[in-house]
């Protein structure tokens, strides 16, 4: 049997209360969320949106994570797009290897229960 286990993340970014202020510095805010550049833009990984009572609402996967979710909330064919308000905490996985990025998704996506993931559900 193989033991898999959901990987620290290595960045999580935390909607802000003060949408369309002004913040201090280096940090910036892009859709409420402070800290978007600290997602990493050349990177692959796995990234998962979470509501303000921490349920796992989406996992995806991406060869450059930065791009793939500022997609998530631009697209109108996301599969988050009627609930982008929901998304309270992102939370980014660094792994490079497609097939080992396929497998945390699909693991994540069925240990957890992601609300809005409906191509890749076994637990229903």
């Amino acid at each position: 049997m193989i033991k898999i286990e959901i990987p620290t993340p290595d960045v999580v970014i935390t909607k802000s209360n003060t949408v369309g202020e002004e913040s201090e510095g280096d940090l910036s805010s892009v859709y409420g969320f402070t800290d978007y550049r600290n997602i990493p833009r050349d990177k692959g990984g796995i990234f998962m949106f979470y509501n303000i009572n921490e349920q796992l609402l989406y996992v995806g996967k991406a060869r450059k994570l930065r791009q793939r979710i500022k997609k998530n909330f631009e697209d109108n064919l996301s599969p988050i797009r009627k609930y982008r308000d929901e998304v309270h905490k992102i939370t980014v996985c660094e792994i490079e290897d497609p097939m080992e990025r396929e497998i945390y998704e699909t693991y994540i996506i069925n240990t957890l229960e992601a609300k809005y993931n409906i191509d890749k559900v076994f637990y229903k």
